[in-house]
């Protein structure tokens, strides 16, 4: 119980840091914007800050970081035994997102920051990302029932853990340099890929139950 309070207490603590970060990087430009003006904002002091971002500029990957953490957490709550395809698009779905602050932390990167460091940081969320869609399939299954620990099934469960992540992050991409941004078509997009990935995965994997 005490480390679900201090977990809770650490949540609101980064989040109360990315909605300062936020204010202060649209309202005066991201150099201009010191580490201790981010944490006075948001009421902590500069040596809290620097427990939970490395610098400033790692707030600019707040929205992916935020984003992922909601996801492992809807991930986990969906049905048992729900399609795998079918649990990780309503879990993307679950995140409330904040379209305008979405947009606007977009371009404050691509004017921010050089591009390679932004696929860098990208490239690790996606990781993370096919990490928590890999412990969702390994979570609904035994070894005795499933064989995970077979060679193939292990193979199988990463290969489909990592194209779904790559399909969502591949239509992501393809949305932020679109000139529609809305929620809406960023919904449609990951619909897309994954409804297309869905059929070719069906009868890809060594083990045939690893979508199901």
């Amino acid at each position: 119980m005490a480390r679900a309070a201090q977990t809770a207490r650490s949540e609101r603590t980064r989040e109360a840091l990315r909605q300062a970060a936020l204010v202060r990087f649209l309202a005066q430009g991201v150099e201009d914007t010191s580490a201790e003006q981010i944490a006075a904002d948001a009421g902590v002091s500069l040596r809290t800050f620097y427990r939970h971002f490395t610098s400033k500029h790692d707030l600019l990957f707040a929205d992916y970081d935020a984003g992922l953490h909601w996801f492992r957490t809807a991930l986990e709550a969906r049905p048992a035994g729900e399609p795998l395809i079918a649990s990780v698009q309503a879990a993307i779905f679950a995140f409330p997102y904040d379209v305008s602050a979405v947009a606007k932390i977009a371009t404050l990167r691509s004017s921010e920051l050089d591009p390679e460091r932004i696929v860098r940081h990208i490239r690790q969320v996606e990781a993370d990302f096919a990490a928590a869609v890999e412990a969702r399939i390994t979570g609904e299954n035994t070894p005795a029932s499933a064989g995970l620990g077979s060679v193939d099934h292990r193979l199988g469960v990463k290969v489909t853990a990592r194209c779904i992540a790559a399909a969502v992050f591949g239509a992501m991409e393809v949305w932020m340099l679109s000139a529609d941004r809305s929620l809406a078509e960023l919904a449609r997009l990951c619909r897309a890929a994954l409804a297309s990935l869905e059929s070719g995965l069906e009868t890809g994997p060594a083990d045939s139950n690893v979508l199901s």
